[in-house]
């Protein structure tokens, strides 16, 4: 145990002699340092634009398949009511944003 508390005391003296610090203000990342972070940049960028089209396109696709949906199940309930005899009742007309609203505007 002592031989390797001794190495490891030889080791960090030797190596703390040969560190020398920079001078801060001539130390830049650079060309190097500025193309890189560039390049992150454009790369995180391009990957939220892409992100933002799929959940819009996501988005789309739920609200066409709803669409279909209810579509479907006023087609199913008019023939069963057609296939019994009742009354056909036509289902209100989808909302679509442009009719004014009823309650108190904010």
């Amino acid at each position: 145990m002592s031989v390797l508390l001794a190495a490891s005391s030889l080791v960090g003296s030797v190596l703390a002699e040969d560190v020398t610090t920079p001078d801060p203000d001539t130390v830049t990342p650079g060309i190097i340092g500025f193309i890189v972070t560039f390049m992150v940049m454009a790369v995180t960028l391009l990957l939220v634009i892409d992100m933002v089209r799929r959940v819009r396109r996501v988005n789309y696709r739920a609200q066409v398949q709803e669409e279909l949906q209810a579509e479907i199940a006023e087609r199913d309930a008019a023939a069963a009511a057609a296939a019994s005899g009742a009354p056909v009742k036509p289902a209100p007309a989808p909302a679509t944003g442009d009719e004014p609203s009823v309650g108190p505007s904010r």
